[in-house]
């Protein structure tokens, strides 16, 4: 009839297939807490680009308009310094002044010249 050893055999195939299942679902509960944590850290990562995203557009904002009054007091300097490239100031001997455009005379008015490209035209010996 039923042998001792079958009866042992049978009890513990019975105890490790329990096991076995009662392993199989901690593990779906941990793959699923896994899964969960993954789609956590995901959303966070994605609040965390929006947030720079806002920061940095109206950093690069400022940032422009910063350059873009840096071009325009340059410009201005440019202007003032061209509009200023007629006239000529001589330093006053007795004041140590410079007198203004008005207050000089006609030989004094001429306007100065300047060459940026001497010698262009020059041919050079090699």
């Amino acid at each position: 009839m039923v042998d001792p050893a079958q009866i042992v055999l049978f009890l513990v195939i019975i105890v490790l297939t329990t096991l076995l299942v009662a392993l199989g679902i901690q593990v779906f509960f941990i793959l699923r807490e896994l899964r969960r944590a993954v789609s956590k850290t995901n959303k966070i990562l994605e609040d965390a680009g929006i947030i720079t995203e806002s920061v940095s557009t109206p950093l690069a904002t400022l940032s422009s308009l910063m350059m873009g009054i840096k071009t325009g007091v340059s410009v201005a300097n440019l202007l003032k310094r061209v509009s200023k490239f007629g006239e000529k100031q001589i330093e006053d001997k007795k004041d140590g002044e410079l007198k203004p455009n008005a207050q000089l005379s006609e030989e004094e008015k001429k306007p100065l010249i300047r060459r940026f490209f001497r010698g262009i035209s020059r041919k050079r010996n090699l």
